[in-house]
């Protein structure tokens, strides 16, 4: 495939525009084109603001492309090669196991069944609709299932998070990831724009599909299922124990997520080599939409060609870093609680952005020398916060909630304007000095003017700061050689949980890696 990048054009220019000259910049006689077609669009916004395309060029004799490479600045390339899956020579006698149902255990579980080599999937959490209505009782009384919740069930926490596809890793496997998300009812938008999003309310029906996938084609997903415990015998998987009986298996994917304490605890006593990884932790900031939109795209605000206006911002202090991570346009805070009396926010939103509020994490970097290189302590700093923030909403799992310029003045209380708090449960006025250790409370209030020079009404004075924000990433790596092995031979550790992935498409991407590892040393029965 030839790519023509940076060709600029007015946000009112029909995109057709872009194809026509990417065509001209090929010098290609249209006889010798088969397809054409947006690959990219973006948004610059520094000036006048444009449309920023990548056209895709498919030529009715592909050998003739490898002599347009390099032709200009503006034109690449592309091999696409399909996604290669090994098939490796030892029989799979037991069925593989994979632990947890999130983006990570749910492609590497759609990999192997495709293999036929009949996954059965663990989930501690309920299926993704159980799942929303639990999820929903929870906001609307304060019920909290420990086993099933934001964090924890079909899809992992990225299901309430808005389905941001966002990355920064360059793996071929993420175009494969995309393609199968659409093909089973995501939009087909998120193949070309560049930050892509599906939104909770499509991607419960993604999940699902995928789910009955791995079904029809052998699999099975037992839901309301917790791993308790890993049988092995001269350091080799040999069973897993749940809480609804012993299976037996020799390859075990550990697919948890970052939230999975008890188990992170229980893989330590079973003498899995583990560390200390970097996190962050903070808040989440809520700033009105339309300010949003206003500071990125100045005049032509509210234009309908635009995107909801995205931010990713960054602010580096003498020693820490601080950041927006998880940015939901038009989106909400949600309650993302998965231990009792603890308060922990995440946002989310749907796939319109229609609302009126912009959220993200602003947050503070954390390193494994803060803890000793000690994951427990990491995980144990984590659970104080949320226990604190849980003591100061008021022991109801209200949040702990200021307004910015409160913040910055050391002053407990809310002084509302344009912005109101979206937390479901209520939030309670704080002062958030109080929730933090000191150099968390003076790094985000050294960053929250520099941010707002950067992008003027993010930290406005009336924005709202919620906690507490603690479930960035994982706290914990689960070391792994190059065959993808721990120190346990037969266990796999994979995606966010095991320290391995950032997101629902870098989650994914390690997923499916793991499956390619499994099926090169492996092959199914039947």
């Amino acid at each position: 495939m030839i790519i023509v990048n940076n060709i600029k054009l007015n946000i009112d220019t029909p995109k057709e525009q872009a194809i026509d000259i990417a065509v001209r910049k090929t010098g290609l006689p249209r006889a010798e084109i088969a397809d054409s077609f947006i690959h990219k669009m973006s948004v610059d916004a520094r000036g006048d603001i444009k449309f920023v395309y990548s056209v895709g060029i498919n030529l009715a004799d592909s050998r003739k492309e490898q002599f347009l490479n390099g032709k200009n600045k503006d034109i690449t390339v592309k091999n696409i090669q399909p996604l290669v899956i090994p098939v490796g020579e030892k029989l799979m006698e037991k069925r593989p196991v994979i632990c947890g149902l999130g983006p990570a255990g749910l492609f590497c579980a759609l990999v192997l069944a495709r293999q036929g080599l009949r996954p059965i999937v663990l989930e501690q959490g309920e299926d993704v609709d159980t799942r929303t209505a639990t999820v929903k009782r929870f906001e609307n009384s304060g019920t909290l299932n420990t086993q099933s919740n934001v964090q924890f069930g079909e899809g992992g926490a990225g299901t309430f998070s808005d389905g941001k596809l966002t990355t920064r890793i360059g793996d071929a496997r993420c175009e494969f990831v995309t393609d199968t998300l659409v093909q089973y009812g995501a939009p087909k938008s998120i193949k070309h724009i560049a930050k892509p999003h599906i939104g909770t309310d499509l991607l419960v029906g993604v999940i699902k599909n995928i789910r009955n996938e791995i079904i029809r084609l052998g699999g099975e997903v037992h839901f309301s299922t917790k791993l308790l415990d890993i049988n092995a015998k001269n350091g080799v998987v040999q069973s897993v124990v749940t809480t609804n009986g012993t299976i037996e298996t020799q390859v075990l994917v550990m697919a948890t997520g970052h939230s999975a304490r008890d188990t992170f605890f229980m893989l330590r006593d079973k003498g899995l080599v583990m560390e200390a990884k970097p996190f962050s932790v903070g808040v989440r900031i809520e700033s009105l939409q339309a300010d949003i939109d206003k500071g990125l795209y100045h005049s032509l605000a509210g234009h309908p060609a635009l995107p909801k206006g995205e931010y990713q911002l960054s602010h580096n202090t003498k020693q820490r870093g601080v950041y927006t991570f998880c940015m939901c346009p038009g989106g909400n805070v949600v309650a993302a609680a998965s231990e009792e009396d603890t308060v922990v926010v995440n946002g989310m939103s749907y796939h319109a952005r229609d609302g009126k509020n912009a959220n993200s994490a602003l947050v503070v970097s954390v390193t494994p020398e803060d803890f000793g290189g000690d994951f427990t302590k990491a995980v144990e700093f984590q659970r104080q916060l949320e226990k604190k923030a849980f003591e100061m909403g008021g022991r109801n799992y209200k949040a702990p909630c200021q307004t910015v310029d409160r913040f910055l003045q050391n002053r407990a209380g809310m002084n509302i304007g344009k912005v109101e708090p979206t937390y479901p449960l209520g939030v309670t006025e704080c002062n958030m000095a109080d929730l933090f250790p000191q150099f968390i409370t003076e790094s985000l209030r050294g960053a929250m003017p520099a941010l707002n020079r950067k992008l003027n009404g993010f930290a406005a004075a009336d924005s709202i700061i919620t906690g507490v924000e603690t479930r960035t990433s994982s706290p914990v790596r689960i070391i792994r050689s190059e065959n993808f092995q721990s120190n346990l031979q037969g266990l796999y550790p994979c995606g966010e949980g095991a320290g391995y992935a950032g997101g629902i498409m870098s989650a994914a991407v390690d997923g499916v890696r793991v499956a390619q590892q499994i099926c090169g040393e492996y092959r199914s029965k039947i």
